[in-house]
Parts: C-alpha cells; structure tokens; sequence
C-alpha cells in the first residue's frame, strides 16, 4: 500500500508540474524576453574571465532572434553554449514566470602547455583549450612534448607545488627533456630541478627540501646547473662551469681523466652524506679524505690506435663534473 502511494503522489506531482508547464507556456510564449529577464550566474569556484555576461546575452539574442518566449529553443541554446572551449558545463531553465536562467562553469587552467609551437590551456581534468586574446590566466607554464595520458599526473603535481609554500616559492615552471625527464624551473638561481618521471612526486619534493635547508642555503645558487631527485635514496648535483669558483674542482677532475688511460677510463663515484659520515666507496681508497668529492663523467671515449706517418691529433673527451651527495 505504501508503495502505490509512494507511485501515485509521484505521478499527481508530474502531472501538475506538466499542467503548470504548460499554462506558462501558452501565457508568457508571446512575451519576449527583455534583458532584466535573463540572468547569467559563473559557478566557478576560481574566478575566471574566459567569456563573461556580456558574451552569453549575446549568444541567447542568436539563438532567440525573436526574443520571444516561445520561440527559444532550450536544448539547443543549452549545446552552443556548452560547446563553448572555455566552457566546462551549462544548465539553462525557464521559470514560471517566464525568467530565463543561465549557470555556466568556465574550465579554470591548471597549467599552460607549449607543446610543438603550440600554446593552450589544460584544465584538471585533461582537457585542452586555446588561450584567450582577451584574458591570460595566471597559471604554471609547461614545455616539452607532454603526452595527453600524462596530463591529469601532471596537473596533480602543478596543485601540489601551488599548495605548498616551499614549493610554490622555488618553482616557476615544468620542462620536458627530450629523454622524457621532467625537470623543475626554480627562481632562485640558474639551476633546475630534475625529477625525471611524474611518481612518488611528495618523497622527490621533500628530498629537494632536505637538500635545501641542510645544504644549498649555505651555497651559492650559481654553483650549480641541475640538481636531480631522480634517483632512489640520493641526490646528484651538476656543477656549472660557468661559475668561476668551480674551477679549481673543474681542473681537478680533468687532471684525474688526463692521468688515466682513455681507454680504460671509467665513472667513478663517491658519495658523501649530509650528515659528514665517511663515504663508502666499492674502488680503492683514496689518499686523502675529502669532505665534498667530484663524479667525473666521460660523455665521449676514442680508442687508442697506433700512429701512423703523419698521425691526426686525438679528440679531446668531454666531461661532465657532478657532486653527488645523498639525501638525509
């Protein structure tokens, strides 16, 4: 007995709302619908200004030329509308009174992508729309060749950085590298942040942190190019060879390559903690102990061969100087 009614206080309410419906219909379709009748409401909760009031009314005098009640099509009206790029979602709905109501919710960027001589906004959902030649959105600008299966990860860390006050204050952008690292532009300084793929983003950026304050506050911030929180457990810093103070840890490293045949060169690494423990090291120990060591890297090694009549000079190998130093 509830049930039927339950089922037939539902179908009174419809059928009512129907009647009423329609007598609204039959009495205001005539009467044209003046500016005061509309109302335009923005639901989002970041302000955004991609399309205004303004752009919607003008929208609704297109679709309704008539201006009259019963010649606005809803449905249709409702679709141009949330057809829009700038537009996440739109609910359009006539009252009783004839009084046309209009929410839209404007997409609000995460991130602003340049991507193949491409520039466009990405929302957090992953979805893509163009710039305005009216409104720039204050939002963190990313390069590089980002795939579309990588943009919700990325708009994850994009939030995560505006949340956190260290963060928001060191990094200023995203870059992809052409090996698909990602790397952190900072403000201080001229050296980036790598942290390679888009997981376990909160460890990466707490280890930075940890590099930060028990180390690189007390260095300065041109001494290095990049510092990298790729790795597990540890963090490998490059030094800038633009920077005249590293010139004496430059030249030692080149005069420990020139001692070492070519052939037979190989990376040596060193690791010394943060916390001034000695290092353990799988190679000979060394002579004297060093507080800060260097990692020379041979990019690039030439085999001996044997010197003919008129021999052509050797190619100089490239090295790439690195401290690496473990997280605490």
């Amino acid at each position: 007995m509830k049930n039927k009614y339950r089922i037939l206080k539902i179908a009174v309410t419809v059928i009512l709302l129907g009647f009423l419906l329609s007598f609204s219909l039959k009495k205001f379709g005539g009467q044209k619908i003046t500016d005061k009748q509309i109302s335009v409401k923005m639901n989002e909760k970041t302000p955004v200004y991609f399309i205004d009031e303004k752009d919607i009314r003008e929208i609704v005098k297109k679709e309704n030329p008539s201006g009259k009640v019963g010649d606005l099509d809803i449905p249709v009206l409702e679709k141009k509308i949330s057809n829009l790029p700038a537009v996440d979602s739109a609910n359009v709905y006539l009252n009783l009174n004839g009084k046309l109501n209009l929410d839209i919710k404007q997409r609000v960027p995460v991130f602003r992508l340049n991507k193949e001589g491409r520039d466009f906004y990405v929302d957090e959902k992953g979805v893509e729309f163009p710039i305005s030649k009216t409104y720039s959105h204050p939002c963190m600008l990313v390069t590089g060749n980002v795939k579309k299966d990588e943009y919700e990860k990325l708009a994850e860390l994009v939030e995560k950085i505006d949340k956190d006050d260290f963060s928001k204050k060191y990094f200023i952008g995203i870059s992809k590298d052409r090996n698909g690292n990602y790397n952190l532009l900072t403000s201080e300084g001229h050296y980036k942040v790598e942290i390679g793929d888009l997981d376990h983003i909160d460890f990466k950026v707490r280890g930075f942190k940890t590099f930060v304050e028990k180390y690189l506050v007390f260095q300065d911030p041109e001494k290095y190019s990049m510092v990298s929180v790729k790795y597990q457990n540890q963090i490998v810093t490059t030094l800038n060879p633009y920077f005249k103070e590293n010139d004496s840890i430059l030249q030692a490293g080149n005069k420990e390559l020139a001692k070492a045949p070519v052939q037979a060169v190989r990376k040596t690494e060193s690791q010394p903690r943060l916390t001034g423990n000695k290092a353990n090291t799988a190679s000979a120990k060394p002579k004297e102990s060093i507080k800060k060591q260097t990692i020379a890297k041979l990019r690039e090694t030439k085999k001996t061969e044997k010197k003919p009549a008129a021999a052509k000079p050797k190619k100089k190998a490239t090295v790439k100087i690195e401290q690496k130093i473990k997280s605490i």
